[in-house]
């Protein structure tokens, strides 16, 4: 169980590890590139390299065909008729959709799992905060009613010396009758 714990921990931390690179990586990649002031129409760097056709947002590079296409707008994907997921490139050159879509799922996915884990431990520990104020309901409750019994006694005790005084004691209701 404990090797099974660091054996996932240190694949959970390698895989945090390589998405923070990765992620940086994007984002400075992304920072160098600057779309220019009059975008060029991407069929016009066709042939080119990956790297002058994706200058412009706009555009998407397609590997094997060396095609530079306008971006499919109307779909999240671009279609496998304009370039296989895995051969084509937005943003840098260096990301495939595929991969993009693996890591963007894994990423989400992780932080579901997260958000789950993270509302099952509130959950347990308002539980436990539960059971602590139930026992201290709990002794509070049978600290008033050992109170209560202790005045239900005392109440008891003065209203027999009320009766002893007067005549009327319980114990022989038919006392005060006898003595007139």
């Amino acid at each position: 169980m404990v090797s099974a714990r660091l054996t996932m921990s240190g694949v959970c931390g390698a895989s945090l590890r390589v998405f923070v690179f990765t992620f940086c990586g994007v984002l400075l990649s992304s920072e160098a590139q600057t779309p220019s002031p009059a975008p060029v129409p991407c069929a016009l760097k066709s042939n080119t390299s990956c790297s002058d056709c994706l200058q412009n947002v706009a555009c998407l590079w397609c590997e094997p065909t060396k095609l530079c296409l306008d971006y499919p707008v109307g779909k999240i994907l671009p279609p496998r008729s304009v370039c296989p997921l895995n051969d084509a490139r937005w943003g840098v050159c260096w990301v495939n959709f595929q991969i993009l879509i693996i890591t963007v799922s894994v990423v989400a996915g992780v932080i579901i799992i997260g958000a789950f884990v993270c509302c099952l431990c509130c959950c347990k520990c308002e539980k436990v905060g539960n059971k602590r104020d139930d026992a201290k309901l709990e002794r509070q409750t049978r600290m008033r009613k050992a109170r209560q019994k202790e005045k239900r006694t005392e109440m008891q005790l003065r209203h027999d010396e009320i009766r002893t005084k007067y005549g009327l004691a319980k114990g022989n209701p038919y006392a005060r009758m006898d003595d007139h």
